[in-house]
């Protein structure tokens, strides 16, 4: 339970329960609302005045393809009765002036006579519903509505609290919504919250305000829900981006404030150390880049301030190479490296690369030099026995690389000496993980952190803002082109069957296949095509005789690592999985991915997963089956993909298009994000500002007394650990 120090926070912390009550409090938890805080930063999707109308052709672009609640403003252009009794339908032509969709109405004769009434009344109104799709033309089918008359609001959802809310304001406000919460609710529900907060202090001092030039938290609260111009909604909304933006760099300065008060083991290699023999048996020359990466890493290892630093690189560009010369630097100097990824799958396939690139240098177990030094393997899948095979191996001092996931969180692990911490692919684990396991060690120890996806700098600033970044953008020489193909299964399904006979064609030349599918199997509650299904399919059919092995999450540990070894060894020739496969897994043979469904993954997922091939010397071949229509954003992403391998560019554009999760924690979406209004794209220079003034908070206030900036810190801060606690 967080001890909230100002009145505004403890109020804005309330649950939505205590407001709303339980049942409404139930149904904003699709909006990801929990809080009375939550719900006055729920801002309208559009702000309506006068006598504007929503862009229709853009709302239909907006959510093509796919089954929306949506809710928009239009003129109503016609009403017709079709069909006959009892079977009856109203049909609603909606326009802005420019495009048309139809809203269709079923019900009794008497309901249909009533909603012709009430539609007749005037030209405008709010409607409410599912945008949905029927021989491709897009329909309200069912909406709620209310029609705009001198008199007020009258329709299927009658509300005498919205007009006067628009008699306030001048403007009617749409909001976000669900099947469960139409617009005018979460209007109304506002409505309940602005009342709770009238009064209460801001909780920022009146300096930061002016050094930001921002207005106070009430007149913003008002301004964004009850505007009575545009300037005044502009200015209540650029109040609430800088809070956001304040409170995660807020955050990121303490923190980076933090890291000078502790002290950590300067680990220098030797000249003739386990570091020296292991890059005299590299079997490839290490690029430039990652020489200059190693060197800043090492001059960090060098220094008595643990080093707190990012490594992004292109898929492919051999950051594990880079991490582990900084792993056997530390070995070196007499410490132990860990390396921590998200899942077990990732950990095995970074033991088998580490054991392979290592040799019999992974067997020496001796720190400090030596011959040697263990590699140890810890997930919270294996035995009792084998865990605690490892953890005295740990203790001992006799492994000094130690690989695992989770289970190094673990309070029962005991290091000899633990000199460096790398966080494989960051975004899945968060601030507060990290923090776990160093600060658990006593001494602080150095920390490295990896991902494969490439980041611009303004979401550097804000997810990453107490790292140092290094960056790595070549790909090693050898590695071999790809051709990416997106594939219509709808207009061209001779396509499908020449895939599998191509993935066919590359198994027959001794090459081997990935194949990609969203779910796992029929009951899931999900759509898109299935690993068990496709796999069975494809043994029975066009794969039929061909090795092939089925990878997904629900597997046992056992069964999972056998079969990525079994792929890795050339023993599957064919391997049929869900996204799981998308970072870690190296297999130089592997020519061939085909993605179904591609359009249920993200830019930057596929972009992962198409580095899982061409990675020898065989040119790869990546399709991605969709059904989506062209024109459509889903479409619109893929077709991105295959334009380019240039993950920086396809990062940005990604970002472009989607909400960036959480910017402390470990939720990508989830009900605890960080950021609500943020874009860290279109909002860099709020971010800018905001770092600027927490460094001055900073250096005013290294203790963090004022309770406003404590509070906002610590709000992100449980935010984080919350999505720490539901993760191990």
């Amino acid at each position: 339970m967080v001890d909230w120090k100002t009145t505004t926070y403890a109020e804005l912390a309330t649950g939505l329960d205590k407001v709303l009550g339980a049942a409404t409090a139930k149904a904003f938890r699709g909006l990801n609302c929990d809080t009375l805080g939550d719900l006055l930063r729920l801002l309208p999707r559009h702000l309506m005045s006068g006598t504007d109308v929503t862009d229709i052709a853009a709302l239909i672009a907006q959510n093509r393809g796919g089954e929306e609640y949506v809710a928009l403003m239009a003129r109503v252009a016609r009403v017709e009765l079709k069909g006959q009794a009892p079977k009856q339908r109203l049909e609603v032509r909606l326009t802005d002036g420019r495009g048309w969709l139809t809203a269709t109405f079923f019900g009794r004769s008497s309901l249909i006579s009533y909603w012709q009434r009430v539609l007749s009344q005037s030209d405008r109104g709010v409607f409410a519903g599912k945008l949905g799709w029927f021989n491709d033309t897009p329909q309200l089918a069912h909406p709620a509505f209310v029609m705009v008359t001198d008199e007020g609001f009258v329709g299927s959802a009658q509300n005498t609290k919205m007009a006067a809310r628009v008699s306030r304001s001048s403007f009617i406000g749409l909001y976000p919504q669900t099947s469960k919460l139409p617009t005018w609710t979460v209007a109304e529900s506002i409505d309940l919250g602005l009342a709770r907060v009238d009064g209460l202090p801001d909780p920022l001092p009146p300096w930061i305000r002016d050094a930001a030039g921002v207005c106070s938290l009430q007149d913003a609260f008002h301004g964004v829900h009850e505007p009575t111009s545009q300037d005044q909604y502009d200015q209540g909304k650029q109040r609430l981006l800088f809070d956001e933006a304040f409170a995660a760099q807020a955050a990121m300065a303490y923190r980076r404030m933090d890291v000078t008060t502790h002290t950590a083991v300067p680990r220098v290699t030797t000249e003739a150390g386990l570091l020296a023999r292991f890059d005299a048996r590299l079997p490839f020359q290490l690029t430039s880049e990652q020489v200059d990466v190693s060197d800043q890493i090492s001059a960090d290892l060098a220094r008595t301030r643990p080093m707190q630093r990012l490594l992004q690189g292109e898929v492919g560009s051999g950051k594990t190479v880079v991490a582990l010369r900084a792993m056997l630097t530390v070995v070196d100097a007499g410490g132990q490296a860990v390396l921590m990824a998200p899942t077990e799958v990732l950990a095995q396939q970074h033991a088998f690369t580490v054991t392979r690139l290592m040799g019999d240098l992974a067997q020496g177990g001796l720190l400090g030099g030596g011959d040697g030094t263990d590699v140890v393997l810890l997930t919270g899948s294996q035995t009792a026995s084998a865990k605690g095979e490892a953890m005295e191996r740990i203790a001992s001092g006799q492994a000094g690389v130690i690989i695992g996931t989770h289970a190094l969180l673990s309070t029962g692990i005991r290091f000899h000496d633990l000199g460096l911490v790398v966080i494989d692919e960051q975004h899945r684990f968060g601030v507060e993980q990290r923090t776990a396991l160093t600060d658990q060690a006593g001494a602080r120890p150095h920390v490295l952190v990896m991902t494969a996806t490439p980041i611009p700098r303004s979401v550097a600033m804000t997810v990453f803002g107490d790292l140092d970044v290094s960056s790595l953008t070549q790909i090693p020489a050898g590695r071999a082109e790809v051709t990416t193909t997106v594939v219509d299964v709808g207009a061209r399904p001779g396509w499908v069957d020449r895939a599998w006979a191509r993935a066919g064609e590359e198994v027959a030349k001794g090459r081997q296949v990935y194949i990609v599918a969203p779910r796992i199997d029929q009951g899931d509650g999900k759509e898109g095509a299935c690993v068990v299904d496709l796999a069975a399919t494809l043994s029975r059919g066009p794969l039929a005789g061909v090795r092939l092995a089925v990878l997904h999450g629900r597997l046992p540990a056992s069964e999972k690592a056998e079969t990525m070894a079994r792929f890795g060894a050339g023993q599957i020739d064919v391997l049929v999985a869900t996204s799981m496969i998308e970072v870690g897994v190296d297999q130089p043979n592997a020519s061939m991915m085909v993605i179904s469904d591609a359009e249920r993954f993200g830019v930057s997922q596929l972009h992962q997963l198409r580095g899982r091939i061409g990675r020898g010397a065989h040119p790869g071949v990546c399709l991605l089956l969709t059904s989506a229509v062209e024109g459509t954003p889903a479409r619109e992403r893929l077709e991105m993909v295959a334009a380019t391998r240039d993950g920086f560019a396809l990062a940005a554009a990604d970002l472009a298009q989607r909400r960036e999760g959480d910017v402390l924690g470990m939720s990508q979406s989830g009900r605890r994000s960080s950021l609500r209004l943020l874009r860290v794209l279109d909002h860099a220079d709020i971010i800018d500002l905001a770092r600027q003034v927490a460094e001055e908070v900073v250096r005013r206030d290294p203790a963090m007394t004022d309770p406003g900036v404590a509070d906002m810190v610590a709000d992100i801060e449980a935010r984080a650990q919350a999505d720490l606690d539901d993760s191990v």
